[in-house]
């Protein structure tokens, strides 16, 4: 199954962009033996700053046809790490080809892309940088992959 990072803005370079791309790498090495991955980094951009709308549009132009779509949004559901990865194998053994991770800009995500979601996912309650957003979700991928390969990396 194909993972799909999918957010609004681009990413320069700096620790974040090394953050990202060290799970990343993780996360393909380690996820390839389980039918997880590669993940791809899919970046849009509203030059034209129209709002969450546009940027909605942008998102749903890019994603990947028939993918999971699990949108990260405060509204979403808070989940433990192995719940995570057990939802992660659940797509993939349910067949599903492509996940898209969809991370919206400073507002958030528009509210028709978030109702097309298959899964909110939120990290929590405080308010997170959306490129920190982006290294908490290559880490998460990471461990869910380590978690659904019996790795010590994750500790329960």
């Amino acid at each position: 199954m194909r993972v799909h990072i999918c957010a609004v803005g681009r990413l320069r370079g700096g620790p974040e962009a090394d953050l990202i791309s060290d799970y990343i790498n993780r996360f393909d090495r380690t996820g390839r033996a389980l039918g997880l991955g590669p993940v791809r980094v899919i970046e849009v951009e509203d030059r034209k700053n129209a709002g969450m709308g546009a940027e909605a549009d942008l998102l749903r132009r890019a994603l990947p046809k028939g993918a999971v779509l699990c949108c990260l949004d405060e509204r979403g559901k808070v989940e433990t790490s192995p719940a995570f990865a057990k939802r992660l194998g659940g797509w993939r053994d349910a067949g599903r080809s492509d996940v898209a991770l969809v991370i919206g800009g400073a507002d958030g995500i528009g509210p028709a892309l978030r109702a097309e979601a298959d899964h909110l996912l939120s990290f929590g309650a405080m308010v997170w940088p959306h490129m920190l957003v982006r290294v908490m979700v290559a880490e998460q991928l990471y461990r869910a992959a380590s978690i659904l390969a019996g790795s010590p990396y994750h500790r329960v």
